[in-house]
This record gives structure tokens, sequence and C-alpha cells, in this order.
């Protein structure tokens, strides 16, 4: 897809995400064969809902279907969110990651799992799982330190609502 393309769509699609109260991650236009595909990605501080995905669904196509940004010929749009192990790229992925463990490709090479405890304009407060039974550490890590991050999927992981005080200490 043409940059002239993607700016095209992000400058007609934007307006009526952010006025669903959510954010426009992505847009990516893709062949299928003879087909093409409109993939748009939104999402929220408090995540996106069904319900919310398909008003802005049914908003984007008819504002799609009124104007020539996909050009001649049929694609199909579909819209979804990040996903669970979506990469954080934005100061606004880190805040909605919070409490998360997240794998970190560190800048200097290298790479770090820990659970993000708090994010500020500079970096993160990490805590950095124990090995072999010792204890968890905090780690401080700028921004300009991570390479790449993505949030790590977590089977076992009870929620702080559902831990005993002890447990939590």
């Amino acid at each position: 897809m043409s940059t002239t393309q993607s700016e095209r769509l992000r400058e007609l699609l934007e307006p009526l995400v952010t006025s669903q109260g959510l954010d426009l991650e992505e847009i990516a236009v893709d062949s299928v064969g003879r087909k093409r595909v409109l993939r748009v990605v939104v999402d929220s501080d408090t995540g996106a809902d069904l319900d919310q995905i398909a008003d802005v669904s049914r908003e984007l196509s008819a504002k799609l279907d009124d104007s020539d940004a996909m050009g001649e010929g049929e694609y199909t749009l579909e819209v979804g969110t990040p996903g669970a192990e979506r990469p954080l790229t934005e100061h606004r992925h880190y805040v909605r990651a919070v409490d998360r463990l997240v794998r970190f490709q560190l800048a200097e090479g290298g790479e770090l799992v820990a659970r993000i405890l708090d994010v500020d304009d500079e970096g993160l407060d990490l805590e950095v799982p124990g090995v072999k039974g010792r204890k968890a550490t905090s780690r401080r890590l700028g921004f300009a330190e991570v390479g790449k991050a993505r949030v790590q999927v977590e089977f076992n992981r009870k929620d702080k609502k559902d831990m005993t005080e002890e447990e939590e200490a």
C-alpha cells in the first residue's frame, strides 16, 4: 500500500474511530488472491468490547463506501483489537500494559522479561521475576533502552483481587 493511500485512509478513518472513544492503532491493506483486505486495529485504555467494534465497523464501512479511498474493486473490511501479545510501540501502549508481563528486546542487545509496575514520561518501573526460588527484583528501564517490547500471555497468573494478603506480600 502506498504511503499516500495509507495517509488518506488514516485521515478518513481516524476521526470516526476517535469519535467512538477508541484509538486507531493500525491500518493495513493486504492482497489475498484477487481480493483485498483492509485491516483496522483499534484500542482504548479500557479495551474495546464487541459492541464498540461492531459500531465502529459499521461507521467505517459507511464512510469507506462514500469515498474512493480504497479505489475500485472489492475489498473486505476487518476491524479488531491488537490481541493478547500486542507489541508496545507508543507511550499509551505501555500505560495500558501496567501489571502485564512483557518481553523486552533491549536496544543494546539482550532480552528481559519483566512486569510493568509504573510508566512515566522517561521510562518504566519493572519487577523482574525471581529465578529458581529467588525473590523478584525491581528495575528501572528508560524508553531509549527498549528496542522492542511485546506483552506476554500468562495462563497461571492470579489477579490481585483473587490473591490473599499473604500472597500479595
